[in-house]
């Protein structure tokens, strides 16, 4: 049985998405986030599975055979906070998360509750190193 990666790019809208996010500040949130990875990445917004509003895309294959596509760099509006996936060395994350402001980090992605608890310049800097770094990854 071969592995179907469940995150896919899709032809949903990004709009109608952000429009169906309940919260008014945080759709107002997405609305910025979407202009600012839009201007740093120059990719169109795609939505990728459900829920993830992804700019641009690269091949992965690991070491156990599996692979698939993945965007660079997203966003997505959750419930209880936003999740920006921004891949990086440990080392540059280090380097941002001091002067970034208010946030948690996941595996494969920085969680914050709202664009005004973070520091903007930083987050362009980051999504720029992001996607440098996802690009590696395609080779």
């Amino acid at each position: 049985m071969s592995y179907k990666p469940k995150t896919k790019e899709t032809d949903n809208s990004v709009i109608e998405f952000i429009e169906s996010v309940e919260n008014l500040k945080k759709r107002e949130d997405a609305y910025r986030l979407l202009d600012l990875f839009t201007e740093i990445t120059g990719y169109e917004a795609k939505m990728w599975g459900p829920s993830i509003i992804g700019f641009g895309s690269y091949h992965y294959k690991y070491a156990s055979g599996h692979e698939g596509d993945a965007p660079l760099t997203g966003f997505s509006p959750r419930k209880a906070k936003i999740s920006l996936y921004l891949m990086m060395e440990n080392n540059d994350y280090e380097h941002f998360a001091q002067k970034f402001g208010k946030h948690t980090r996941g595996k494969a992605c920085i969680y914050v509750n709202k664009l005004a608890d973070i520091d903007r310049a930083i987050l362009k800097d980051m999504i720029r190193t992001s996607v440098a770094f996802s690009q590696k990854q395609n080779r």
